[in-house]
């Protein structure tokens, strides 16, 4: 028995009630849920449902007959193509009320706990500019926007039949098909040719604009990923409040004198560039994190300030990407463990030690752990530079090396700091924590959801006695949460 074909569905007059931790319009028809690209709470819209599923469905708006009072004009031309910032059109204001809704939801509704007390989110000073970097990709496969899918429909067009020669020009043509950007959600070999990026301050605009069209003019060959082919390949910008700037190229061909060539062409262009790097990657993936890293100009890092803390970072070192919102991330955390002086501290997933030396000077001594050994040497590196003596720094898998041999060794914490990746913590790290019942748990994380998931189990043991959400990443659905878990 064939399936039966699905035929879309138009509905006229749908109130947008909430918002999706996707982002999405969120209506209900008949207490089935669909959720809606580009909408925003409080819209009254025509749609267009594309995908249905049993117990929810995916829409387009066809026509906005009421926009909300939270509706806004988006800043980048870009948006609606790139999905990086998805909540331009929202008030940054909604966006704060809905991500503090979302952190206090996990508590509630997900890990089933009492809040002591919840603080208003702290929300960000600057709502654009605000990242200290960004990867962009080259190919040779640009997403055609539906303005320039047009353009080039209309030069096909004009063609005359007996000049099949100039269709493959048009084709052909590199400012047609080149592009340098961002990578086009489900379209892993596309990229989307990104103008003006609302991400990061300049020079960060300035010198992907000037690499992209230095590239076009001298003819060099955009990367195509399914066959393993071209030149230029990607591009990261790091900036820093001490105002240094770092670009690090990949090159999938290894072409000593293009490379040169354009290394040498952004140095001149870019004398604020204090660390110019490259490597030749032609694996399968777009990481660095495995290859060596050539300095053709300058130092192999840059410097960030915090506190009168000075961290090096390094082309493959992992930094909060909001600079300034990480410092009062941090000064939350710091604030939330009451520090006196005497405690043994351990930060759990360290990274490159960011909040173990933020922390060190409160605490008698601070134990980091990471999964990354490249990390553990930067956090090592970053407390000689510091010139901090009451750290110490373990690299290994934290359900391994948290074990009671290296709590003898180093001495029962008093305080446990765990800033988890996404996913939150294994479930037998948290038993181990359980085990410990360290008087202190701060939880930072950058998942309510996963988060609310390891409070609910360490429920046994403790109670949650303070919430503050913080916004990092302004005009995205992500929010961070610090929480504080004391024992019972």
């Amino acid at each position: 028995m064939s399936k039966k074909k699905f035929v879309q569905q138009t509905f006229e007059n749908i109130d947008i009630v909430d918002i999706s931790s996707e982002g999405l319009g969120v209506t209900k028809i008949n207490e089935w849920v669909v959720f809606v690209e580009g909408a925003v709470p409080g819209d009254v819209c025509n749609i267009n449902v594309y995908k249905k599923k049993r117990k929810f469905g995916f829409a387009k708006i066809t026509d906005l007959v009421k926009p909300s009072e939270h509706r806004v004009k988006p800043e980048c031309q870009h948006f609606g193509t790139c999905g990086g910032c998805k909540w331009q059109n929202f008030a940054y204001s909604a966006q704060l009320q809905y991500k503090q809704n979302q952190v206090v939801n996990a508590f509630k509704r997900l890990a089933k706990v009492e809040v002591g007390h919840t603080f208003d989110i702290l929300g960000c000073e600057e709502i654009y500019y605000y990242r200290n970097k960004l990867d962009f990709g080259f190919s040779n496969k640009k997403w055609l926007t539906a303005e320039e899918l047009k353009l080039v429909n209309e030069s096909i067009s004009q063609l005359d039949n007996d000049a099949a020669n100039q269709q493959i020009d048009i084709s052909s043509n590199r400012q047609i098909n080149n592009g340098c950007g961002f990578h086009v959600s489900g379209a892993f070999d596309k990229v989307l040719d990104i103008q003006h990026c609302h991400l990061q301050e300049d020079p960060s605009n300035q010198i992907r604009n000037e690499v992209r069209r230095f590239a076009l003019e001298k003819g060099y060959d955009f990367f195509n990923i399914r066959d393993k082919a071209g030149l230029m390949r990607t591009m990261i910008i790091r900036t820093s409040t001490t105002g240094e700037v770092m670009c690090v190229f990949s090159f999938y061909d290894n072409d000593t004198e293009k490379i040169n060539t354009l290394l040498g062409h952004v140095k001149q262009s870019f004398p604020q560039i204090t660390a110019l790097l490259y490597v030749i990657n032609q694996k399968g993936n777009d990481t660095i994190y495995d290859l060596p890293v050539q300095c053709f100009h300058g130092n192999d890092f840059i410097y960030e300030e915090m506190e009168g803390l000075k961290f090096k970072i390094g082309p493959k070192s992992f930094y909060q990407t909001n600079s300034k919102q990480a410092y009062q991330l941090y000064k939350i955390t710091r604030n939330f463990a009451g520090l006196k002086g005497n405690e043994i501290v351990y930060d759990l997933y360290t990274g490159t030690g960011t909040i173990a030396l933020f922390v060190s000077k409160n605490a008698k001594h601070v134990v980091g752990v990471e999964s990354v050994p490249e990390a553990i040497e930067d956090a090592k590196e970053n407390a000689k530079l510091n010139e901090i003596s009451n750290t110490s720094f373990y690299a290994g898998d934290m359900k391994d090396v948290l074990n009671d041999e290296f709590i003898t060794a180093n001495g029962k914490p008093d305080v446990i700091i765990t800033d988890p990746p996404r996913v939150g913590m294994h479930p037998s790290v948290v038993a181990k924590m359980l085990e410990i019942a360290a008087p202190k748990i701060v939880y930072v994380s950058c998942n309510p959801a996963s988060q609310a998931r390891d409070v609910a189990l360490l429920a046994e043991k403790y109670i949650v006695t303070k919430v503050q959400a913080v916004d990092m990443f302004p005009q995205t659905l992500h929010v961070e949460s610090v929480a504080l878990l004391e024992l019972k």
